[in-house]
């Protein structure tokens, strides 16, 4: 199987960012969402593990570029052959706090797949931030209608790395801990999922 990692949003998105707090720290997801991404590629190569980077932009790519780059993968090596993760961080009111995951609507092989990952961040993440979930379908990740998930051909999920404008979750999120508590969740995941 074929990782693909896409790491959303660019540094022309607008807004996409935490506050800036006082100790004068700032999270931008573009470029923190890239860090993960390349620290996730190289940890899976290191593993043996086939993976491709789709957005190796500092620029916004449209989603309809992304699915298109994921797409044309799925048509060389086969749909069944491909899994795409993208990785994001979430927002809210500044009081939300936590790790989920997305899926398109309805059931599929990415709910089975974001299950594994639900329950490595739950693992991983005890005593540190919630877990977010919606079981109204019996399984962890919530269904979205989000253009990354609908227009790719492979499974796919979409994972929602705390809430950068939560100062608590975005402190953790900077520190050397917490990117590699990120990374963990996706490389171990995918993993057991292998």
């Amino acid at each position: 199987m074929k990782i693909l990692l896409d790491n959303g949003h660019g540094e022309n998105t607008a807004g996409k960012r935490s506050p800036l707090w006082p100790d004068g720290s700032q999270l931008f997801e573009w470029f923190y969402t890239r860090e993960i991404a390349s620290r996730v590629y190289s940890e899976l190569i290191k593993f043996g593990v086939d993976s491709e980077l789709i957005v190796r932009e500092s620029i916004d790519v449209p989603i309809r570029e992304r699915a298109r780059r994921v797409n044309a993968i799925c048509k060389e090596i086969g749909i069944r052959n491909c899994f795409l993760i993208s990785i994001h961080c979430n927002a809210s009111n500044g009081k939300a706090r936590g790790w989920e995951v997305h899926t398109y609507l309805g059931q599929s092989k990415s709910d089975d797949y974001a299950t594994v990952f639900w329950n490595t961040a739950r693992d991983i993440l005890k005593d540190i931030t919630p877990m977010r979930a919606d079981f109204s379908d019996g399984d962890p990740d919530w269904d979205t209608n989000l253009g990354i998930l609908r227009e790719t051909l492979c499974p796919a999920i979409l994972t929602e790395n705390l809430f950068m404008d939560n100062q608590e979750d975005c402190r953790f999120l900077l520190s050397p801990t917490g990117k590699k508590a990120i990374t963990d969740i996706h490389v171990q995941s995918i993993l057991k999922m292998l």
